[in-house]
């Protein structure tokens, strides 16, 4: 099987498509909730003239997908892999955000899972970056078995760095985690 950053991605809950530039206003529809970005290191990332930068450089990365609820077809969140490294054997996966209708639900470790295990079969070791105050985040993907592994100074396409926690997780730790974690 050769890697693709972009392939379409599915399972009982979501389906994930490669964002099109067809996508903007399906998901500046979701953007455009203020509460979305309350935690994240850009917090004006509702406006529309700052999620356009957002969307730009999503579309620019050839690794961003837009999030299907299967149930009723709505466009409900992105997520991106990026940084691809051949060598070391490592990608990134962030930029995830969802509607807030979503938090809670299950929607982001099912996402998660889905992504990592696909990504496995070609890499090693996932890394994300997670805004120091993401608190939602933060929780989240260590929920997913993610480990902090060190803080930086990121920046984003088009945007001011900002203090970003770096977690990982290997293929190794991923196959051993315990089954429950996973969410089909």
């Amino acid at each position: 099987m050769e890697f693709n950053t972009q392939p379409v991605l599915e399972n009982k809950k979501v389906i994930l498509y490669p964002l099109q530039e067809t996508d903007f206003e399906a998901l500046y529809a979701v953007a455009s909730d203020p509460e979305v970005w309350k935690q994240h290191p850009n917090k004006d990332r509702w406006k529309i003239e700052v999620f356009r930068v957002f969307f730009e450089g999503a579309l620019k990365s050839n690794g961003a997908f837009k999030i299907v609820d299967k149930a009723t077809g709505n466009v409900i969140g992105t997520t991106r892999v990026y940084g691809y490294d051949n060598q070391a054997g490592s990608i990134m996966i962030g930029y995830t955000f969802y509607a807030t209708a979503y938090w809670g639900t299950g929607i982001n470790r099912s996402v998660k899972t889905m992504m990592l295990d696909y990504l496995f079969q070609f890499v090693s070791k996932v890394i994300f970056e997670i805004g120091a105050e993401n608190l939602r985040s933060q929780i989240a993907i260590g929920r997913v078995g993610a480990t902090k592994i060190d803080e930086q100074e990121i920046a984003y396409f088009g945007e001011k760095p900002k203090l970003n926690f770096v977690y990982t997780i290997t293929k190794e730790e991923w196959l051993k985690r315990p089954q429950d974690i996973s969410v089909h």
